[in-house]
């Protein structure tokens, strides 16, 4: 199984390219719900994340949060540091544990992970292949102030709180530039793929 880590700043069009994947045939592993999951009330994760942050991150029936959490890390790089150490060990734990079950059902697939924080987190080097969706500059700036009702000076600090772009794309194995609308990135989309399912071929005739 060929294992691709799918990867992008925020407003930059990852999830379209992650649903193009999915309809090419990859499997699809969305880190967003892999953290919802290892969150659940009463698990380990969440009992850690209370222990440095509090139980007003909770609300009412246990569960977490997660806008009052967002509250408190996403303006404090330290904090937002210090969350991401507890949880980035059981997302990634829960990611692999998904994908050797993907792997032993067919073991000629490909599993893409779309996660933000993988280069971040270091996360990406346990793949194969680093995939990394750009935009323009300008063009994000108008994609997350439109997505997210925000004004130009908002989106912007969101954007700069992030990794920069040309930093991603120095990991990446295969880009994806989004600027020139859908149909074109689903062009370059399926480019990719074809590129992937080459790489599985030749990985499966070394193995």
């Amino acid at each position: 199984m060929l294992r691709v880590g799918l990867t992008g700043s925020i407003g930059v069009g990852k999830s379209f390219v992650a649903g193009v994947l999915a309809e090419l045939g990859c499997h699809l592993l969305d880190a967003d719900v892999t953290a919802r999951e290892v969150v659940a009330p009463s698990s380990v994760a969440l009992e850690k994340v209370v222990a440095e942050f509090g139980a007003g991150i909770l609300r009412p029936d246990g569960a977490l949060d997660r806008t009052k959490l967002g509250n408190l890390v996403f303006s404090d790089p330290g904090r937002r540091a210090t969350l991401n150490s507890i949880l980035h060990p059981y997302i990634i734990a829960r990611q692999d544990e998904l994908m050797r079950e993907w792997e032993a059902a067919g073991p000629n697939g490909i599993t893409v992970v779309d996660a933000a924080l993988m280069i971040e987190s270091g996360g990406y080097k346990r793949f194969d292949k680093l995939i990394v969706v750009h935009c323009r500059p300008e063009i994000q700036i108008q994609r997350l102030m439109l997505r997210n009702n925000l004004s130009r000076e908002e989106a912007e600090r969101r954007i700069g709180a992030q990794m920069s772009q040309d930093e991603k794309k120095k990991f990446a194995d295969y880009l994806i530039d989004t600027s020139d609308g859908f149909d074109d990135a689903r062009r370059q989309t399926e480019k990719v793929y074809a590129a992937l399912s080459d790489d599985l071929r030749r990985q499966q005739r070394t193995e």
